[in-house]
């Protein structure tokens, strides 16, 4: 039966009919034909694709277009490009339910779980469900002030705390929860998900954590003192920041969104209330990944 979405217009999408969207990065070589191999497998089986109207003109496929994907019923998101598309995508869908599924273009590939050689058998487990989700923990960033809170948005991988046109390391008092834990002169601070601890957070020295851990990882960035160490801390704990320094600062969610911040306020990081949901298939041992990932052959001796 079709059904009719909020433009007005009807899509055939029939009882049971599965709605997948592809979000393909322009920038990467391969998107083209990764999205050829997608429409292809799928031709004449019981899924709809459809995708951004900008994405679908630069790949030729304007009839599945659509100028806003997010408003429409979508069962799962295919994003192609790296691990930073990946979060951009999910980014798009973090007020809904929506998983997200990666197609690895990029260069380590921790999120996006699905490398091109692999593309046709892991697009078949997905049309029979033979997948799983996994509910990722999700931040939310504030800044603070006499007056209370104003949230700036969600990230998947982390919060940073950077200095801004200023050359001067960054002085900051360090709360965890109502206890001060420390002050630090850095060059800024991260906080960190268990999902970003592969990211920036593992640039800059922190600890590498299991994605379904539930805790937040504290770490500063090349600090001017020993004792300052990462520090990992329950996921239901509040990181509060109170930066001193001479200009403004910047916050930067996922390094995809930037906010200049004047040093009064306080920045405060917290668990969110959503969650992220990414597509993982049961074959792939996470620690498998990792080794691969970084030690390749896993440090062998011979």
């Amino acid at each position: 039966m079709a059904r009719q979405n909020i433009f007005g217009t009807v899509f055939g999408v029939e009882a049971g009919m599965m709605q997948i969207a592809v979000f393909p990065n322009i920038s990467k070589r391969r998107s083209g034909e990764i999205v050829d191999r997608i429409f292809n497998f799928y031709r004449n089986k019981n899924v709809r694709l459809v995708m951004p109207a900008t994405e679908a003109r630069q790949f030729r496929k304007e009839e599945y277009g659509l100028p806003c994907v997010e408003r429409v019923h979508i069962d799962m998101a295919l994003s192609i490009g790296g691990d930073g598309t990946l979060i951009g995508v999910c980014r798009r869908f973090r007020e809904q339910d929506i998983p997200v599924c990666g197609i690895n273009l990029g260069t380590l590939g921790f999120l996006a779980d699905i490398e091109p050689r692999e593309l046709e058998s892991r697009l078949g487990k997905i049309l029979i469900g033979d997948y799983v989700v996994e509910n990722r923990l999700l931040l939310s960033g504030y800044i603070a002030d006499e007056l209370g809170e104003k949230f700036l948005g969600n990230a998947i991988n982390d919060v940073v705390i950077s200095k801004g046109t200023s050359a001067r390391m960054l002085r900051m008092e360090i709360f965890v929860n109502d206890t001060h834990l420390t002050n630090c002169k850095a060059d800024g601070l991260i906080v960190s998900s268990p999902t970003g601890s592969t990211a920036y957070s593992l640039s800059a020295g922190g600890p590498i954590l299991n994605p379904n851990i539930r805790a937040l990882i504290i770490i500063p960035i090349c600090p001017h003192t020993f004792q300052m160490r990462p520090l990992v801390v329950n996921e239901d704990d509040e990181v509060r920041i109170k930066v001193y320094a001479n200009s403004e600062i910047i916050v930067m969610l996922d390094g995809q969104e930037n906010f200049k911040v004047q040093p009064n306020y306080e920045v405060v990081v917290k668990k969110s209330h959503n969650t992220v949901q990414i597509v993982k298939f049961a074959d792939k041992n996470y620690y498998d990944v990792l080794k691969a990932k970084l030690w390749g052959t896993g440090g062998d001796w011979h």
